[in-house]
Order: structure tokens, then sequence, then C-alpha cells
């Protein structure tokens, strides 16, 4: 029996069935590759859905988390440790915002960026059931609150009764949302660009929109950039791109690099919503996290991490166009920096399959969007080598 069919019965006896895994067992990586515990190596198009920026093996970024080892790994948010309060003031120097609260992952920021709305509202008027606006397809994940304001019906069945869910609205359609607003609403979300939704980017006209509405009715408007934020798009935080800032931010996957962690961003009118007591986490800004997200901002500023999506962005763009151009089954082509996404006339689980046999790890993003949203320090030989198992296994279906 060979090692990854040893660990593959083993993980079906042992592990809580939620997902339905590729048979491959990972157990290394080395740049933008991937190799598994018998020694297939795979060229990397999905960072661990997104969160892998910097790819496998950095020297910087390994060296800081094994020195914070070293030093102290936990302390409780009862007290102020020195990589948490370093990694706040380069989120909030970066973003132009305000304050912080860490978290350990992209929902549970969601959660605490909906509270922030709430009790902003709650704070005004105490009399109102709030409730939020959100938009279809979106996806924000799986705990209740983000479930909640998740648009698709299929992911909150048996899970968000339907008094519980928000108010839905089609993305990049600003008349309506703004015929959705009522006294009760207290925020607005999206996503800058859908993730699980498709790949959708949002249009400068819809968050401008946005943004004067929610300043016209006082309420907050929330960006989730946990998959489309930190560089993916071309700029460190996506909504840089449209000029349009928002009053809650939510990140994750790409900020620790790999670790666990997660963050909620307040600018000024938002941050003195939560006083203490109102939320808190036991994990969330630890010294080994802090350090993870310290380390991340240090290398994309040294290494010009920014610069090299939009080159290497615009050179798969390109290479997209060029295989969209030859295969009938690719039927649209969007996406912004390292989140691209091709629309196809077939499931995109079939062509995930023989790419992977291939060496290649691709993602799907719905049923038939193959998402591509590798490491951002790929390089466009890198983009020439995930077209050429593309075009061969289009070329064979």
């Amino acid at each position: 029996m060979s090692k990854t069919q040893e660990y593959i019965e083993k993980g079906e006896k042992y592990l809580l069935k939620t997902y339905n895994r590729y048979p491959v067992v990972l157990d290394r990586g080395e740049g933008v590759y991937l190799f598994d515990v018998d020694g297939k190596k795979y060229l990397d198009f999905g960072a661990g859905i997104a969160v892998f920026a910097l790819g496998y093996g950095n020297q910087k970024y390994n060296d800081a988390l094994k020195g914070q080892i070293d030093k102290i790994l936990h302390t409780s948010n009862l007290f102020y440790n020195v990589p948490a309060v370093d990694a706040a003031e380069k989120i909030v120097k970066t973003s132009g915002m305000d304050k912080v609260f860490f978290t350990n992952s992209g929902a549970e920021a969601i959660e605490g960026a909906l509270k922030v709305a709430k009790k902003y509202a709650y704070k005004k008027d105490p009399s109102r059931e709030y409730e939020f606006i959100a938009m279809n397809h979106s996806f924000h994940g799986r705990s209740q609150g983000a479930l909640s304001v998740t648009g698709n019906v299929h992911y909150q069945e048996g899970f968000v009764p339907k008094q519980m869910r928000a108010v839905f609205a089609e993305f990049n359609n600003l008349a309506d949302v703004e015929a959705k607003v009522t006294e009760n609403t207290c925020g607005i979300i999206c996503e800058v660009v859908q993730g699980e939704g498709g790949i959708y980017p949002a249009t400068k006209e819809f968050l401008v929109g946005l943004r004067k509405l929610c300043d016209e009715k006082d309420i907050l408007l929330i960006f989730d950039e946990v998959q489309c934020g930190m560089g993916r798009c071309g700029a460190l935080y996506a909504h840089e791109l449209y000029g349009v800032k928002p009053d809650v931010m939510a990140l994750a996957k790409a900020l620790g690099c790999g670790v666990p962690v997660g963050a909620f961003v307040t600018v000024q009118k938002a941050s003195g919503a939560l006083v203490p007591g109102d939320h808190g986490t036991t994990y969330g800004g630890n010294p080994f996290a802090a350090a993870a997200v310290n380390a991340v901002y240090e290398i994309f500023e040294e290494e010009k991490i920014i610069d090299h999506v939009k080159e290497v962005g615009e050179y798969l763009y390109e290479k997209l166009e060029e295989l969209m151009a030859k295969h009938s089954q690719i039927t649209e082509h969007r996406g912004l920096g390292l989140m691209q996404g091709l629309e196809l006339s077939c499931p995109a689980g079939d062509i995930i399959t023989k790419a992977m046999d291939q060496g290649l790890i691709l993602m799907s993003a719905g049923t038939n969007v193959l998402r591509f949203v590798p490491p951002l320090i790929i390089e466009k030989a890198h983009v020439d080598e995930m077209c050429g198992i593309l075009d061969s296994v289009l070329a064979y279906r």
C-alpha cells in the first residue's frame, strides 16, 4: 500500500467527513511547488485557498516564527504583547484606518465586523431590531453569523433560520441595494471581489454608491477582504483600487500566510462601538500569530510583492485570454491581479482532477468556474507551465 493510500484510509476513519477531499496527501512545499507523501510534485495555483501568498519555505518568514517560539507563544488578551501591538500598527498605518481586533480566522473577523455594526446602530437607537443587507452569491464563512450574510441558501439550510438571515441584494446593482435599505438597516456587507461566488469584481460605481448611501443613512459599510485582500488583486487592500474606504474591513488568509489569523479593522467612527466586555477571544492576536503578520508585512514591503502581483497578474490575464480564444469550453474570463477565474460550459471538477493528475493544483469557485489564486510570488514561467498543462487538459476533453 502506498503512503498516500495509507493516510487516506486513516483520514477517512478518524476525520469528520465535511469535505470531499482530493486523493492527495500533501507533505511539504518549496517555492510554488508542493510534494505529496509519495514524492509527486505539483505546481500550486491554489495556495491553500489563497492563503500562502509568500509560497513555501520563505526563510525570513520561517525564522520569524521559529524566533517567536523560543520567546512566548501565548499570553491571552488580559495582557499586551509586542508582536500584536506592532502588527496592529502596521495594519493601521497601511490601511489608513483606526483600530484592529485580531481573530483566528476569516469567519471570526466577519462575526466581529457584524457586531461592530449592530452595536453602532444600537447605541443610536436600542429600540429597533437591526438587520444587514448582504449580496447574493456572496460567501463570508461557516459560523452562524457569517452564514446569515452569506448569499447562498445551500450553506444556510439547517443552520440559520430565515428570520436571522440578512436581506439580500444583487451584487453590482446599486438600485437594488437602495430599494432594500430601511430604518432597521445597520450595515451593508460585500466582498470587493466575490470569491466563492465565481470571481466577480465589484464595479467602481457600485462601491462608490454604497459608500455614499451608507454616509447618507449613517450605517456602516463592511468590506470582506478575507480572500481578495493582502495584495492578491494588485493593491495591499483591494478597495484601494476603487478609491473607496469601508468603515470596517475583514482580513484573514494571506494575513498570516499559513498561520491561522484574521482581523477586523475599523475607522474612527466605528471604533468606539465595542467597549470592554462586548467582544473577546482567547487566542486572537497571540504572539505567534502576530509574529507571522509582522513578517508578512515586512516581506511584502522588502520584496515589492504588490508591484510583482501587478506585473504577473497582467501576464496571467493575457495568457488566460489566449486560452479562452482557443477553447470553446471557456465562456468567460474575469478577475483582478492574481485572483482570476475562467467560467466553463462543463463542470470545473473534471478539469481540476485531470490537471492534478498532470501535477497542477487548481481550485473551483462554484460548480463551473476555475479559480486561479496562486502564491503571489509566482513568475511568468510558472504561468506558462500552468497554461501548458491546462491547455492539454482542455484539448483532451
